[in-house]
């Protein structure tokens, strides 16, 4: 049976490449725009591009932070975060307006600072490396390149919260986990193979 992935819709991202990458590796994706729509996932994927501040007031407008929450963190219904979407995470941000995330990690969201020859954005495919063993990762070779797009990135509090690395300026968090919560910074929709085997490890969690 193929499991049910709720794409979360609040209209800062293309739904559309996400919820076909899904369907490719297994799943039965469907647009969430509401509560009712949360609750009956299987699975939830939030994606994202955009200003933070702007994410969060849509989330907040339709209604979703509580039954998120309660979804993931009260049922432990599995979660990935893409993007924005992982960054969302974090308790704060410095992006935009002053405005909590949905605080799940304790993470804080800064502007990069890149190294010097680089430029932010960080645009284009970099490797990543796992900090350990993760079922997310599975069958994903080390130092593999994932494809980016972002200015900001998450400073997790607790390292145990680091699931993956990418050397970008100092050394930038590339993926999180505390299960049922993943999120990753690159676009695996647009990873090709390798991220269509994440995106598959993903539906294979429970």
């Amino acid at each position: 049976m193929h499991p049910k992935v709720a794409v979360v819709d609040y209209g800062l991202c293309n739904v559309d490449s996400v919820g076909r990458a899904l369907a490719h590796c297994g799943a039965s994706p469907f647009l969430a725009r509401d509560a009712a729509d949360i609750k009956a996932a299987d699975q939830v994927v939030l994606p994202g591009v955009g200003a933070f501040d702007a994410a969060m007031a849509r989330l907040t407008e339709l209604d979703l932070v509580g039954v998120l929450t309660d979804t993931v963190l009260g049922e432990g219904v599995p979660f990935l975060g893409i993007c924005l979407g992982m960054q969302l995470l974090a308790a704060t941000s410095d992006e935009g307006r002053p405005r909590p995330g949905l605080g799940w990690l304790d993470a804080h969201v800064a502007r990069i600072d890149p190294a010097p020859g680089e430029r932010v954005p960080h645009v284009g495919w970099n490797e990543v490396d796992t900090t350990g063993p993760s079922p997310l990762f599975a069958d994903v070779p080390p130092s593999t390149d994932f494809y980016f797009v972002h200015s900001f990135h998450v400073r997790c509090r607790d390292e145990a919260d680091i699931l993956a690395t990418v050397p970008f300026s100092v050394g930038l968090t590339a993926a999180v986990a505390r299960h049922p919560i993943y999120g990753v910074q690159f676009h695996p929709e647009k990873s090709q193979r390798h991220g269509l085997t994440l995106l598959r490890n993903f539906v294979g969690l429970r």
